[in-house]
């Protein structure tokens, strides 16, 4: 079966840091599998997802497509960037699944009310049903844009009617949130307790809407499950121990695309890895780029600037569409194809970039299946965590985001309330 790989350009010394690291790293991924901490729940649910979940999530996915054109995943952070991450990735003749499905679209990852009209205007002609995802209802965000979307359900529905085409995927047990779906009898699949909100895109959170839009998620999970064997446990193990040898030299870690499929996983993993990684004075800043695009704004720097980076690139093998250069006017390029420019781009930066010294991690992607999306997502999780590990933090909290909702509401609930 296909197999993300992994290569690695860079000094000596920096390998063999990392090598030194393995004995560690391999103590480490024991802790993880045996759940030795808490928010370890992820390691290996996609292998254990229960049938009887699965085949649920399955059936409500079909009931939402036969309901409505529109389904609005409301969230923010990993409550979306997964499945929009999945969604863009996933070549959709990938998918075993026949019919008509609804288009996703998403809200409540930002306060601004002029996206927000913008989506209401342009879903309010269609059939809508809201999906919901928050593990305690209370984040601000996804909240106001919940109300604004039930307010347009039930003007467009009727209150009874509204409420029936509202999911929600929350606590199993508490919350604001847990508290209005059971009073108001919406469809509710719970977020495993053991997992963090970054990490949950193979659960419910991302496995429901992605079956809505007609992606076979069974094999999104099989994906996953296949990484779980040692050769990319290895391979994820080897990635963290590089990582976490080059934190203690670079300040920067811009994860580049070559394929505007890969963007959308790239923010999610600006998330796993910033949010994971970024405490207590360490870590590395990730940053997304685009290439070649971004060759031609930010390439000087990256070739000049100061070298306070080090780069991993992801590089899909076999694209999905191509197209090959003929006609007249062909010239020197008669017979090559879109695919070839783009790793002559892979090949002529890396080397660029590495003559003035910069490390690089090569990420191949075999192609922009469901299966390979789920293995680069497990890959990337088990990596993220060990890194987060041996450098010391934990890599399942994220005390500065509490930090900011604090001020926040502070905010809301003194001067900036009272001046409205």
């Amino acid at each position: 079966m296909d197999k993300v790989r992994i290569a690695y350009e860079m000094d000596e010394d920096i390998l063999t840091e990392a090598k030194g690291l393995g004995a560690k790293a391999d103590a480490l991924k024991d802790v993880l599998y045996e759940k030795k901490l808490p928010f370890t729940g992820w390691v290996d649910y996609a292998a254990n997802i229960p049938e009887e979940t699965l085949s649920r999530i399955e059936k409500t996915a079909r009931e939402i497509a036969g309901r409505c054109a529109y389904l609005v995943v409301i969230g923010i952070g990993g409550s979306y960037l997964g499945a929009k991450a999945a969604l863009s990735f996933i070549d959709r003749a990938d998918s075993k699944q026949p019919g008509e499905w609804p288009e996703v679209v998403f809200a409540g990852f930002n306060v601004s009310g002029t996206y927000h009209r913008k989506l209401i205007e342009r879903i309010k002609g269609g059939d809508i049903c809201l999906l919901v995802i928050s593990k305690s209802g209370g984040t601000l965000e996804p909240s106001v844009a919940f109300l604004a979307l039930k307010q347009l359900l039930t003007e467009k529905y009727g209150r009874e009617r509204a409420l029936s085409r509202i999911y929600a995927i929350t606590d199993a047990a508490s919350g604001k949130l847990k508290a209005e779906a059971d009073a108001n009898g919406y469809t509710s699949f719970a977020l495993p307790a053991d997992i963090g909100g970054r990490y949950s895109v193979l659960t419910p959170v991302g496995l429901l809407p992605l079956a809505a839009a007609g992606i076979d998620i069974r094999q999104i999970l099989a994906g996953a499950a296949s990484a779980e064997r040692d050769d990319l446990t290895e391979a994820a193990k080897t990635l963290a121990c590089v990582r976490a040898a080059l934190e203690s030299r670079k300040d920067v870690e811009t994860f580049a695309f070559f394929d505007p499929s890969v963007e959308d996983f790239v923010s999610w993993s600006l998330q796993l890895f910033g949010e994971s990684e970024g405490k207590d004075g360490r870590g590395a800043f990730p940053v997304g780029v685009g290439i070649s695009r971004d060759l031609h704004s930010l390439g000087q720097f990256f070739q000049d600037g100061k070298q306070i980076f080090y780069e991993t690139l992801l590089f899909v093998e076999e694209p999905t569409e191509d197209i090959t250069i003929t006609g007249p006017d062909a010239g020197d390029y008669a017979g090559r194809t879109y695919h070839e420019f783009n790793r002559a781009v892979l090949e002529g930066m890396t080397c660029a970039h590495r003559a003035v010294g910069v490390p690089v991690i090569r990420v191949y992607i075999p192609k922009n299946s469901a299966w390979c999306f789920g293995q680069l997502v497990y890959v990337f999780e088990l990596t993220c965590a060990l890194t987060g590990l041996l450098m010391g933090v934990d890599p399942f909290n994220q005390p500065g985001v509490e930090a900011y909702k604090k001020g926040m509401l502070e905010y809301l609930a003194g001067a900036g309330g009272a001046g409205r």
